[in-house]
């Protein structure tokens, strides 16, 4: 599968995105270290995002892309330099995979080049050609990626566009590979397309280059320049399988229908993105889209529009299973572990010293011998003369001019240079240099002794702890896991509708702001209960949580584990699931807090959800104003289950309707509002469950009365008792 784009495809994009010249750039965005975001705001066109994904693709994208709160670095030194900019063009320089995007700034001209091969590179360069600052320095034979250094495209290879018969002939008369290597390679074309100019052209990819038919090889390579520079489309290419065969395939591709599911099909088989169609798909499905940006975007925009979420599981630690959630009694069982191998290391190194400095000493005569003439040679000859006479020497292995030394083979037991290696040093009698390494093995035994000391502490903290987690397992305590960074929604109100939908509603007015610009898709359901002040919530259609199928071995077999998905394979919002989030949009208002038993929650699509408010009104800080007809529930139930699930190996508490925390959770409770403060009814969670409080008043809507409880607020072994 193509993984990156080529020179065939980037001069496509470029012939595209000058198009669009004289837009102005908006913003630039960083949603992962690998990916930069500039939002384009063209004169009579809607905004778009350039999107550049170094050492892979460059598109266009309309799609929701989520951003973090705090723009890295990099990001901000683009804003700095291009906010409100004039773009007025991009080159493609030559034939080879590398782009530059020209910008008029308030500073002058800028430019940005793009570097589509290896890992890639995204270059910042004034209007004097010296970098201000690369995406990633980097240093290559014959040029440096540093800030402050000019920049230095890499060796231009042959264009294809310039090249005739006459050339092409010189071309197969200087190589030594076959057909298909030569196009590929030294042409720069890739192996897509030069495997498909020798179909073109009839011959067969490994033949020799010198027997091929150069007329037939140049008409071929022409026809296909031809088309790549008449082309003003783009075409996704599918891959059939043996759940979906190609018939399958071509009738999805034919419907001329949008929408996720198409969206998510598509994503699923797609195979690669091309300006224009080879020989070699003519027996494949192909979607034909308006412009190769927008085929480039259903291949992989779904991908990277989620880069945000990868980038804050990468900083969680639980990109890889199983990493960054370490209990006190495997992190101690590690330390174990390492200090006990430092042991066995200081006692090898003091046992090696002291053989050194016992053989030295018994040497004496030899070792003095070798140093008093290396001593002597440096006095006549000088240290270069030296050093070359000494490879001639079997005892001495290396001089070191600068620390006035040399390594020396010592001798063996039966007086021959098989023994090990030792460091002389000229200005150091053989007393002295044998006391060299005794002292050295005399440090590393005080560094032992500090060694078995902290051996010693961590066999008594390991011990204590493993009881405190028999206690825990005992009990019902979960172990507490030490992580550096939350999730995203966490910050917010969140629940799991069935299906594993993600719902996240606001804390307060900079969070309802958040929730509708950030975590409001196109395909997504606005909830708002009927009361004032209440959260402004985002149902997701695609976003959600699904079954962990490699459940971490510090989670419980009562917690059932998730893993957050950024796709789910039901994207379909239906009315279940909206009774669901509307149920716990209304316990998230104030409908909770003023002890009612039932309420009512409305639901529009993000298109009626607008901050432009009615002439002579204003909308004030996290509200907003909602036009045409909305769909109610009503006489909904104030009523709140609570359970334990573990989310990337992350024990938490989850808040959701009863019937689904009853469908999920082992443990759980059922909450309905009542006198005990939520602070109090934390605290025993707390006691019971040992999770971190702070995430538990976090789920609590307020203060509560409650109904059923399943191992939340008692032990579970306690509540096992009674039911016998």
């Amino acid at each position: 599968m193509k993984e990156a784009m080529s020179g065939f495809d980037l001069f496509a994009m470029a012939n595209e995105l000058n198009k669009c010249t004289n837009a102005y750039v908006k913003k630039a965005y960083m949603p992962h270290y690998e990916q930069i975001v500039l939002r384009i705001n063209p004169k009579e066109m809607d905004q778009f995002d350039l999107v550049f994904v170094r050492g892979s693709r460059i598109y266009t994208s309309n799609r929701d892309r989520p951003m973090p709160m705090t723009p890295p670095p990099f990001a901000m030194l683009l804003r700095k330099h291009l906010k409100n900019s004039r773009f007025t063009g991009v080159r493609q320089l030559g034939f080879d995979r590398v782009l530059s995007f020209d910008f008029e700034t308030k500073f002058g001209s800028r430019h940005i080049y793009v570097e589509v091969f290896r890992d890639g590179n995204i270059i910042l360069v004034d209007n004097e050609g010296i970098i201000i600052q690369p995406l990633t320095h980097a240093a290559y034979a014959g040029r440096t990626l540093k800030k402050g250094f000019e920049y230095t495209p890499p060796p231009a290879a042959i264009n294809p566009f310039s090249l005739d018969e006459e050339g092409l002939t010189e071309l197969f008369k200087d190589t030594d590979r076959d057909l298909v290597s030569t196009l590929g390679g030294k042409l720069n074309l890739g192996g897509t397309h030069a495997n498909a100019i020798c179909q073109l052209a009839g011959h067969e990819p490994n033949m020799d280059a010198e027997d091929a038919d150069i007329s037939k090889v140049h008409s071929a390579l022409h026809e296909l320049l031809n088309d790549l520079s008449n082309s003003n489309s783009g075409f996704l290419i599918l891959k059939p399988s043996d759940e979906v065969p190609a018939e399958q395939l071509q009738a999805v591709a034919d419907e001329q229908i949008v929408g996720v599911i198409r969206d998510r099909f598509l994503e699923l088989h797609a195979e690669e993105a091309t300006p224009i169609l080879l020989p070699s798909h003519s027996d494949k499905v192909s979607v034909r889209f308006d412009t190769l940006g927008a085929a480039v975007d259903a291949w992989k925009g779904s991908h990277d529009s989620a880069a945000l979420a990868r980038r804050e599981a990468e900083k969680m630690d639980i990109a890889a299973p199983g990493r960054g959630h370490s209990t006190d009694v495997e992190r101690l069982q590690r330390r174990l572990v390492q200090q006990e191998k430092s042991m066995i290391s200081f006692s090898e190194k003091i046992d090696k010293q002291q053989a050194l400095g016992h053989m030295i000493q018994e040497n004496w005569t030899h070792i003095e011998s070798l140093l008093s003439q290396v001593n002597e040679a440096v006095e006549t000859q000088g240290w270069k003369a030296t050093k070359k006479a000494t490879k001639e020497i079997t005892w001495i292995v290396s001089v070191n001019a600068a620390e006035r030394t040399f390594v020396s083979i010592l001798p063996d037991e039966e007086g021959q240079p098989n023994g090990p290696q030792a460091t002389l040093s000229l200005d150091e009698t053989v007393h002295q240099n044998a006391q060299r390494h005794f002292t050295s093995a005399r440090k590393q035994k005080n560094k032992n002794k500090g060694a078995i000391d902290a051996l010693e502490e961590t066999k008594i903290k390991l011990k204590t702890a493993q009881k405190k987690e028999t206690k825990a397992e005992a009990t019902g305590k979960l172990n507490r896991i030490k992580r550096s960074k939350r999730f995203w929604f966490e910050t917010h109100r969140w629940s799991m509708i069935s299906g594993g939908h993600l719902l996240v509603g606001g804390k307060d007015a900079k969070g309802n702001d958040s929730v509708v610009k950030k975590h409001l898709s196109v395909n997504d359901l606005y909830l708002h209960a009927d009361i004032h002040g209440a959260p402004s919530c985002s149902l997701r259609s695609s976003q959600g949580f699904i079954v962990d199928q490699q459940k971490p071995a510090h989670i419980p077999d009562d917690i059932p584990a998730f893993r957050v998905a950024d796709k789910l394979e039901d994207s379909t919002l239906d009315e279940d699931k909206l009774l669901e989030a509307a149920t716990m949009a209304l316990c998230w208002s104030r409908a909770w807090a003023g002890g009612g038993a039932h309420g009512t929650v409305y639901s529009v699509k993000p298109a009626q959800v607008s901050k432009t408010a009615n002439t002579g009104e204003f909308v004030g800080k996290g509200a907003f104003i909602v036009r045409g007809q909305r769909k109610w529930f009503k006489d909904l139930d104030v009523q709140i289950g609570i359970g334990i699930v573990a989310i990337n190996g992350v024990p938490l508490l989850m808040g959701a309707t009863p019937a689904t925390i009853k469908n999920i959770c082992k443990r759980y409770a059922i909450l309905v509002p009542g006198l005990t403060k939520k602070e109090q009814l934390a605290n025993k969670i707390y006691k019971n469950t040992g999770l971190i409080t702070d995430d538990i008043l976090g789920i609590l809507p307020g203060s509560g009365q409650i109904l059923e409880d399943y191992g939340i607020f008692s032990p579970p072994k306690q509540i096992e008792q009674e039911e016998e």
